[in-house]
Order: C-alpha cells, then sequence, then structure tokens
C-alpha cells in the first residue's frame, strides 16, 4: 500500500508562484508514474501533470493545456517525492490539488489512479 502525502498549498494572488510537494511512503521505484490531479468545487477531478520515469531516469512529462509554460512537474527518486512548481497562477487554478500515482498506466484520467494524496488546497485570489 502507497501512502501520498502532500503540501504546500495556499493563499497567494495572482501572478505568485507555489511549489506543491508529495512525498510517497516505501521505497522508490525505479520506474513508475505520477500526476498531479485537481478538483474546482462543483467540478470534476482533472488531470494537471504526469511524469514517468524508467530505471531512475525521467521519461515522459505530459501537462494539460491551460498550465502548459507555467507549471512544471518533477521527481525527486532519491527522496521519493513528487513537486509541481506553479508559475503565474491564476484564480481558475484555484482548487483542491491531489497527487496520484499508479501500479501500471500513466494515470492521465483518474480512473487510471490506484493511489490518492489526500488533497491540498490552493487559492489564488484575483
Amino acid at each position: 500500500q502507497v501512502q501520498l502525502v502532500e503540501s504546500g498549498g495556499g493563499l497567494v494572488q495572482a501572478g505568485a508562484s507555489l511549489r506543491l510537494s508529495c512525498a510517497a511512503s516505501g521505497r522508490s521505484s525505479s520506474s513508475g508514474a505520477m500526476a498531479w490531479f485537481r478538483q474546482a468545487t462543483g467540478k470534476e477531478r482533472e488531470f494537471v501533470a504526469s511524469i514517468t520515469w524508467i530505471n531512475w531516469i525521467v521519461g515522459t512529462t505530459r501537462y494539460v493545456d491551460s498550465v502548459k509554460g507555467r507549471f512544471t512537474i518533477s521527481r525527486d527518486n532519491a527522496k521519493n517525492t513528487l513537486s509541481l512548481q506553479m508559475n503565474s497562477l491564476k484564480p481558475e487554478d484555484t482548487a483542491v490539488y491531489y497527487c496520484a500515482a499508479s501500479r501500471g498506466a500513466i494515470p492521465t484520467t483518474a480512473s487510471l489512479v490506484d493511489y490518492w494524496g489526500q488533497g491540498t488546497q490552493v487559492t489564488v485570489s484575483s
């Protein structure tokens, strides 16, 4: 069983930056896939970004169009952590952000996620 714990959320003004972190329990796997999702009030949970690594080497990263060029997903294999650097934040980025991991497929949809974190709130004021 993998446990994921997010941190780093908060209240910021538009244009500011935040860095989210996700600590995963257990030994780091040499290959895998993780992602960030978000859910705004009254909306469905949506994919934000994903990252894969094979034999400890980062492979592909993917982003939803609305965050491309502003958000960067990264992974620290030694610390078994996942991060999301969010720059130029907009009010529409306001949501609860969830860390996600899968045992197999790249988790680009909620149905492919096997493990969820508890979420961290990000609020961007205009």
